[in-house]
């Protein structure tokens, strides 16, 4: 089995406070690349992203390094997004063609059961690195939801709850794989 797992879904549903609570519990996660990759730039006085490709193309390439530096093995790892988030956003700007996008989802596996979470209004903000409004959030999520189902995986909505409850609902799903 692939012990490979993403989180994913827009902007402002969690995934990082989520995240943060499977490590606490001892599982090794992933940290999303657009945010590291926003820090740096406006630690370098830059804005905080470079043109739409540039931007998905940076993100690409730190996820598939994150990815290849897990080592595959028995213990369940989460990425905050993977690299076919990269890819939907590549996609979108019609700068990666069908066959390169096939390429790269064959060559990067996760575990066909692909964890969404929703928007949540309640405890969306914007920030330093999350400059996306609410709506936009919703489309992405929308848009992820559709993306991962193309490419064979099963998406798996996490319902809105504490933090502690949406773990718990992760690892029981963990459980019944």
């Amino acid at each position: 089995m692939n012990h490979l797992f993403v989180l994913t879904g827009g902007p402002g549903g969690g995934k990082t406070a989520l995240l943060d609570a499977l490590a606490e519990r001892g599982y090794r996660v992933v940290p999303e690349s657009a945010r590291s990759i926003i820090k740096e730039r406006l630690a370098a006085e830059l804005s905080p992203r470079p043109d739409p490709v540039a931007f998905a193309q940076d993100i690409l390439k730190s996820d598939i390094e994150k990815y290849r530096s897990v080592a595959v093995g028995e213990q369940a790892t989460f990425f905050d997004r993977g690299v076919l988030d990269a890819l939907y956003m590549l996609n979108a700007e019609s700068a990666l063609s069908r066959a390169d996008i096939a390429n790269y989802v064959q060559m990067i596996l996760y575990n066909p059961v692909v964890f969404l979470l929703p928007p949540w209004e309640d405890i969306y903000a914007i920030d330093s690195e999350r400059d996306q409004t609410f709506e936009e959030s919703l489309e992405v999520f929308e848009g992820m939801k559709s993306w991962y189902s193309q490419w064979g995986y099963k998406t798996l909505e996490v319902p809105r709850d504490t933090v502690e409850e949406r773990a718990t609902f992760i690892l029981q799903r963990l459980e019944n794989l």
